[in-house]
């Protein structure tokens, strides 16, 4: 894109953010609009990004009025009748939707995308890692804030660029990659889709935009027509026999595990993940076979991935805020927080903890996002969560949505078959102080995330750790 000023409407979100950031760093001047403050819009504007927080087109900056030299790039989360959004588009400016930005960024590159409706943040994030440390470079637009980066926009020599590919409104077919991942394809978005089939014919479609030569890896179990036959297609797996999988698998202290990584070529043995959990053994596999295709791709038919290099990535990778995110993690009392908002993925991480701290009491705090998720899948949240020992539901986390009349938090309680309350946020840090806790996780993609450090400094004083 040519024009000087890019104007983000939508700033503070992670995909948006990252953009800003590339931007801004790319010499361009940067501003934008958000709804409310957050740590990471905080962070944006003492990078010297500003923000306002008002949808006010007199809060605009004078120099982003000019539609010569302003193009306007916006999340579909923004409402339709957003002020700010319709004087741009009224009055002739270039207005661009996050997912066809990034596309035009992506050209040029050797793009690694990591797509699925659950997985890919952490995924896209270690193949980032690997990278760094297979080859000392390569770039990365990440959907959390990496820990080893310290943040969601990672800038590195070379043309490898890794890229969580969001199918939440068809975003991900603005990415024509070199090679995908394919973490999950569960029924989700179904605002946006419809049906389970619409969603599953989407990422059909994102898997024919994969370049002749390039290369799918898909994890075992998922059915989609591949109608794309000019890529390779390899299938990946946590400890089932196939092109890449884990095998000699050994739980650790601290829920962390020793395996062996089989890919086509080769065995790497020993190799550790520097984040517990079994699911993230998974992710450590999807993530080493994109930088395996990736290797392959620079050397033909034998992949040119250094093993040693790779088992170092593996092992310092420090893991994303907000995925099997660790506060706490002592022999009194363990605190978790995770991003988890589907019930595949609550089950996942549920089950991971069960394995980390057999025999130890799981209490679920869950912050339900979105309406529509709740009422298409009310009755997969009630079964995962009855995967915990204690399940305690906040109130739905709106979004972009409005109230649909009888669904609400008590949709998902009702079927939940262990013990079970409703919360709201003010009774958050009293119930900590007071009731027993063993091993405590929060789940959510609202704004639960911004009451962690409160419940971590508790449980801090209380079990004087």
């Amino acid at each position: 894109m040519t024009p000087k000023n890019i104007y983000f409407i939508g700033i503070g979100g992670i995909g948006m953010s990252a953009l800003a950031r590339y931007f801004r760093f790319n010499g361009h001047p940067v501003a934008g609009y958000d709804r409310t403050p957050s740590p990471l819009t905080g962070e944006l504007e003492a990078e010297g990004i500003g923000i306002h927080y008002d949808d006010d087109i007199e809060k605009i900056p004078t120099e982003f009025l000019s539609k010569a030299d302003t193009t306007v790039v916006y999340t579909p989360a923004v409402p339709d009748d957003h002020e700010e959004l319709n004087y741009f588009r009224d009055n002739g400016f270039e207005v661009i939707k996050r997912s066809r930005s990034l596309g035009l960024v992506a050209r040029g590159k050797y793009v690694m995308a990591v797509a699925g409706t659950h997985g890919k943040t952490t995924t896209t994030t270690m193949t980032a890692h690997l990278n760094r440390t297979v080859t000392g470079g390569g770039s990365a637009f990440l959907g959390g804030i990496s820990k080893n980066f310290g943040s969601n926009l990672v800038l590195g020599k070379g043309r490898r660029l890794a890229v969580e590919a969001d199918e939440f409104d068809r975003s991900f077919l603005q990415l024509f990659p070199d090679a995908a991942v394919i973490t999950s394809a569960d029924a989700d978005h179904l605002d946006i889709y419809g049906t389970h089939e619409a969603l599953g014919q989407a990422f059909t479609e994102f898997v024919s935009q994969i370049k002749p030569g390039g290369a799918l890896v898909q994890k075992q179990g998922i059915d989609l027509p591949l109608r794309n036959p000019d890529i390779r297609v390899y299938g990946y797996a946590y400890d089932i026999p196939c092109d890449f999988y884990a095998k000699n698998l050994a739980l650790l202290e601290g829920g962390y595990y020793r395996f062996d990584l089989v890919c086509p070529d080769r065995v790497v043995e020993g190799a550790t993940v520097g984040i517990p959990g079994w699911v993230n053994v998974e992710n450590a596999v999807a993530a080493s076979a994109l930088v395996w295709c990736a290797g392959r791709a620079d050397d033909g038919d034998t992949s040119t991935m250094d093993s040693e290099k790779l088992k170092a990535g593996l092992a310092s990778f420090a893991g994303v805020k907000r995925r099997f995110d660790f506060y706490i993690n002592t022999p009194q009392v363990v605190y978790m927080d995770d991003y988890a908002h589907h019930p595949a993925e609550l089950e996942a991480a549920l089950t991971s903890l069960r394995k980390m701290f057999p025999g130890r009491e799981i209490t679920a705090l869950f912050q339900p996002h979105l309406y529509t998720r709740t009422r298409d899948f009310a009755a997969g949240f009630s079964q995962a969560l009855s995967l915990a020992d204690r399940a305690l539901l906040l109130p739905i986390y709106p979004a972009r949505e409005e109230p649909i009349p009888g669904i609400d938090s008590g949709l998902i309680l009702q079927h939940i078959t262990c013990n079970k309350a409703l919360l709201q946020k003010d009774d958050i840090y009293p119930y900590v102080e007071i009731q027993p806790m063993d091993v405590l996780v929060t789940f959510g993609a609202g704004d639960i995330d911004r009451f962690c450090e409160g419940i971590a400094q508790r449980l801090h004083k209380r079990y004087g750790i």
